[in-house]
């Protein structure tokens, strides 16, 4: 693993050439706009270092690579049983708060996503080098929840602090290579695909479950196929729920991009807050990188320039509806694609809002005859999520089938196998033997464990069997989940921010979420029709109200579908909960409950839980309020007997 731009053991490092290492450092960087500003730090860096660690035996390294971030730590020191995490400020005469959740970050990152760090004493250090001497505490710091702070010239002294002669060295070898199996987020992901990284850097490929390359590799021979044969084609994608279906997506949609730039590879989404939410992420990311460079770019330009990657499904299709001609693009990636109109819905729409009477075809019929314009070849990723339908007019994965059984026969269909072999998919017998005996089957192209929860894989299945209501396998799986993936139940809403606000580290998010039925959530002072923006929610710092760090707006399952936070108080509503020892479902109209009667409405009610229950990364404390015996529309046998049911599965309570 050469990870670091400059590696040696300290007493090599204190007798080498100054201008030795810098030419080494400078020779690693690649980034030449700040050449001098940067090596004006490595300078000072090396002078204090050479200084501060005369006495100490063990491993230094400069510039660490911590690739899910797309970031380099300054320094990593390692000292007997220590690893020091070392970012520098040259200069300061403060201790930044952006720097302390900086070097907090990649500590943890270090401590989650690297297998020699998983046990390992680390310690976060922040060296402002003109700042003035202050105390912090040892046990805090060892816990990962303060940052040690020092001065040039109180480094030596900061570092006796902690480790133990008689403690055992880390064996710096084996350390150094260990696997890195990073989990990003979607916005991260996003991130460092868009600045050039490989997949294989910021994803984890440690199992037959987890590995994203070999779906992605699975896909791109299905595109070469096609554009050599002049062949049309399309591939299902499925997954559990965090499997990283959307992160599969992205990477195919930015290979090709690579590949061939006159493919014009896009990723779309009928999500609107997804796509907002990476839009913004990556314009923010490209203006904060680019001024990094010395370049000079608008907000404005960051967002044009990011906004061919990702683009919203529904301004692709109303182009194609105008615009006869076929499209610009021979690979698009469609996310989310069971949540496409079916025909009754789509020509509602289309007669109601773009005034076309004779509208007479699903949303993915429309959208493979717009590929179908194609005179040579192009290819179609769908990316489907099993039971995660939650709008009325969606179609699950039925309607695409159809659209190919009625139209498109000349297709090469490639599915994965999961698709025919659970319930979760395809409700009809007809349409799994049509796919039996007219298309391709491929189990690389479906996700098996979710990678979302990476303290847990089985996350995505408990939350299966608890909507099943199937008491012991949500019991025993309960008991093996809670061990790496906190879930705790409360009836407090304080003592639930107060456990997200006290577990989470650094720049870990945490937020409320609920479902956007729960009206009456509005009794206890939790609107969940007050609208959020999207992007100031995921991506805006503590600092800002809007965001989900202050607890106070709440992301609904339209809101948050697709995306994650590392941890969620997930705030339970009265309009799903258990009566009679089964789920009941009802909607809030006027000034009364209504029972919801339809089966897909129910089917998409507990899919809406579905979403809210597997859109946590860490940990996950869920809120069942009390009910009221003055408000008849809040009676306590509408949340209690859920709460004991969670009880009973012997969660664990605040």
């Amino acid at each position: 693993m050469n990870r670091a731009y400059y590696n040696n053991s300290i007493s090599n490092f204190l007798t080498e050439d100054s201008n030795s290492i810098l030419g080494q450092l400078s020779l690693n960087h690649t980034n030449r706009h700040l050449e001098d500003l940067q090596k004006n730090a490595w300078v000072k860096q090396i002078v204090i270092l050479k200084n501060e660690l005369i006495g100490f035996e063990g491993k230094i390294y400069f510039e660490f690579s911590i690739p899910r971030m797309g970031k380099r730590v300054d320094n990593i020191i390692i000292i007997n049983d220590c690893i020091f995490v070392v970012e520098f400020k040259v200069g300061d005469d403060t201790y930044g708060k952006h720097a302390e959740l900086q070097v907090m970050d990649y500590s943890l990152d270090l401590q989650n996503f690297h297998e020699g760090s998983h046990n390992a004493k680390l310690i976060p250090v922040l060296v402002a080098t003109n700042a003035k001497a202050v105390s912090f505490q040892i046990n805090e710091v060892l816990e990962l929840n303060e940052v040690a702070k020092c001065n040039k010239v109180t480094i030596k002294e900061t570092l006796n602090k902690f480790y133990l002669k008689s403690n055992d060295a880390i064996d710096t070898f084996i350390w150094e290579n260990s696997k890195y199996k990073p989990t990003p987020t979607i916005i991260e992901f996003a991130q460092s695909l868009y600045k050039g990284h490989d997949v294989e850097e910021i994803s984890r490929h440690d199992s037959d479950k987890i590995n994203l390359t070999k779906t992605s590799d699975c896909i791109n021979r299905v595109i070469d196929y096609s554009k050599k044969n002049n062949k049309k084609s399309i591939c299902f994608i499925t997954g559990v729920p965090g499997a990283g279906k959307t992160l599969a997506g992205l990477n195919i949609a930015n290979e090709r991009m690579k590949v061939d730039e006159d493919e014009h590879a896009v990723f779309l989404s009928g999500n609107g807050p997804l796509v907002d939410v990476l839009r913004e992420a990556l314009a923010l990311d490209l203006f904060a990188t680019s001024k990094e460079k010395g370049d000079k770019i608008t907000k404005g330009e960051a967002r044009r320039r990011t906004s061919a990657f990702i683009q919203n499904i529904h301004h692709f299709r109303d182009e194609y509806l105008k615009n006869k001609t076929e499209p610009t693009e021979k690979v698009v990636v469609f996310d989310e694609a069971q949540r496409a109109w079916t025909k009754k819905q789509a020509s509602s729409f289309m007669k109601r809002k773009k005034g076309i009477e004779d509208f007479s075809m699903s949303e993915p019929e429309f959208l493979i005859d717009v590929m179908n314009r194609h005179e040579d070849w192009c290819t179609i990723v769908c990316l489907i999520g099993g039971g995660q339908e939650i709008n009325t007019g969606e179609a699950g994965l039925e309607e695409w089938i159809n659209a190919f059984e009625n139209n498109y026969q000349d297709w090469n269909i490639h599915y994965s196998n999961s698709i025919v072999d659970s319930p979760n998919y395809i409700k009809t017998i007809k349409h799994k033997d049509w796919l039996k005996h007219n298309a391709i089957p491929e189990s690389e192209l479906h996700l098996s464990a979710s990678i979302r929860s990476f303290r847990s894989e089985l996350v995505s299945e408990f939350v299966h069997e608890l909507l099943e209501l199937n008491f012991e396998k949500t019991r025993n799986l309960y008991m093996k989940v809670n061990k790496t993936f906190p879930i705790v139940l409360t009836r407090d809403l304080d003592k639930a921010k107060n456990w997200l606000r006290t577990n989470s580290k650094g720049t870990e998010r945490i937020g409320l979420v609920a479902s956007s039925g729960a009206r009456r959530l509005k009794a206890i002072g939790l609107d969940v029709k007050n609208e959020i923006s999207a992007p100031n929610w995921f991506l805006n710092d503590s600092n800002d109200i809007r965001s989900s760090y202050f607890l106070e707006d709440i992301s609904t399952e339209f809101d948050i579908q697709g995306l994650e936070i590392d941890r969620t108080c997930l705030i339970w509503g009265a309009n799903f909960h258990l009566k009679n020892g089964t789920w009941h479902f009802q909607s809030f109209k006027g000034s009364k409950w209504m029972n919801i009667n339809q089966e897909i409405s129910k089917d998409y009610l507990k899919n809406t839980y579905r979403v809210l229950l597997t859109r946590a990364r860490q940990g996950m404390v869920i809120f069942i309020p009390e009910g009221s015996e003055i408000d008849r529309t809040r009676p306590n046998k509408f949340y209690d007997e859920t709460y004991n049911y969670f009880k009973e599965i012997g969660f664990d309570e605040l």
